[in-house]
Parts: structure tokens; sequence; C-alpha cells
């Protein structure tokens, strides 16, 4: 069941989405070679306790840290760890921030340094999929549009679109319905209704779409080593369009 969120707890994820929004302006700051994803999640702790909030996936089914820290290859899902970034590395933070029982969701993709020319065209097609996604956030419209304006559009710029994780419903509880795929036919599926809440999150790859999945049992990579990326907002379907609660 979908649950539509009141004008109040908008504002509520909203504050929690601008709280989160904060934390990403202050992580581009610190991403630079030599930095450690493992000091980055120990900064991102520590900022959402002073600012009264606290890291959301910490401890969900069994996670142990604030976020998730997917380098090069990894699609999603990587843990944060001591080996240092290095120049040419792109990698993306993912955190879900609770402040006050509000959530909000974002990942953002980050370029180490000096990447390649290969590495630079995918941050910006990526992103730019997202942008075209939260276009089609409208109400009336259907979760098919949002998919599918993500789906032509990378692979019209000759990449792939990672089918094995999506977007979702989010509120009370990170994973609510409905599931927001990043590929599909227009005017196909849910249709999106003012107080929905969803996160739009395409995870674009430079080779193959399949993905593989560590020892770990959390971190997902690309099955050809290609790069990956990903963006992710937190959007309110509001009868003025899209609301992105996590914008930057």
């Amino acid at each position: 069941m979908i649950i539509l969120k009141s004008k109040r707890e908008i504002e509520l994820m909203h504050k929690a989405g601008q709280l989160l929004a904060n934390c990403h302006k202050e992580i581009a700051k610190r991403i630079k070679p030599g930095v450690t994803t493992l000091e980055i999640d120990a900064f991102v702790e520590q900022y959402l306790k002073k600012h009264g909030a606290t890291p959301e996936q910490k401890g969900y089914k069994g996670y142990e840290f604030a976020t998730c820290a997917s380098i090069n290859d990894e699609i999603c899902h990587g843990f944060p760890r001591n080996t240092p970034l290095q120049n040419g590395d792109i990698v993306t933070i993912d955190m879900v921030v609770n402040l006050n029982g509000a959530l909000a969701d974002s990942a953002w993709s980050y370029a180490v340094g000096d990447v390649s020319p290969q590495a630079a065209k995918l941050l910006q097609v990526t992103e730019e999929a997202l942008n075209k996604a939260i276009e089609q956030s409208v109400v009336g419209n259907r979760l098919g549009d949002i998919g599918h304006a993500i789906q032509s559009y990378v692979e019209d710029e000759g990449y792939s679109v990672v089918r094995d994780f999506t977007g979702h419903g989010i509120g009370r509880t990170i994973h609510e319905p409905p599931t927001v795929l990043h590929y599909g036919e227009p005017n196909k599926g849910q249709r999106l209704k003012e107080g929905m809440v969803i996160t739009i999150e395409p995870m674009v790859n430079i080779g193959a779409w399949e993905s593989k999945m560590d020892d770990n049992h959390w971190t997902a990579r690309t099955v050809d080593g290609s790069l990956s990326a990903q963006y992710e907002h937190t959007i309110a379907i509001t009868k003025d369009g899209p609301l992105i609660l996590t914008k930057q």
C-alpha cells in the first residue's frame, strides 16, 4: 500500500533532506586522493549527530556503517574502508538521514582528483538522467514515464541502466511501496499522486548493465569491471510539480 504524505510530513522530510544535502556539500570538500571512505563515514556520523540526526541505515539488516561508499566498478552498497582513494577514482556516497523520525535518502557520485574523460562523461550522463526523471515526476504521470526518461537518455548516450536495484517509496521506513524502476515504457505502471514521496536513483554503467554480488552479500559491482555511477534524490509529488527534498 502506498502511503501518501501530508503537507506537514513532507515539510519534516524536507528538513531531513536539507540536512542531508548540506552533508553532501561538506563531503564534496573532503573527497580527494589519500582520503579514505572510512574517514568520510566517520565524518558523516559526527555531522549528523551534531545536527540532531542519525544515519538510518546503520543497523539496517545488520549494516554496520553510516554510509555506503561504492568505488569505480562497485554499483552500490560498498562498505567504507581504510584504503585511500586514488587520483582518477569515482566514488558514490549514499546515505539515509533520520531527523526527528523523518527520513531522506540521497546518493552522489564524486570525481577523485583528475578523472578520465570517460569517467567524467559517465558522471555527467548519470546526473542528467536523474534530472530528466525528476521532470517526469508530476501528478498524473506514471512510474513508467520516469523509467523511460532514464533508459532512453542513458542508452542513447551509449551506456546501460542497472536493473537489479531500484528506487522506492520512503517515509517512516527506508523502503516503502512503490518500486521505482529506472527503465520501462511510458504511460505504464502506477500513476503518480499528490503526497507520494519516492527516491529516484539511477545507477548507470559504462559497460553491461548486469551486476554480481561480493562475498559480503551487500556490495554489487559490474560483471565486466566497467565503471558505474549513481545519483539519487528524494522527491515529493506535489500539485505544483516535483519537490526535490534533498536538493543541494
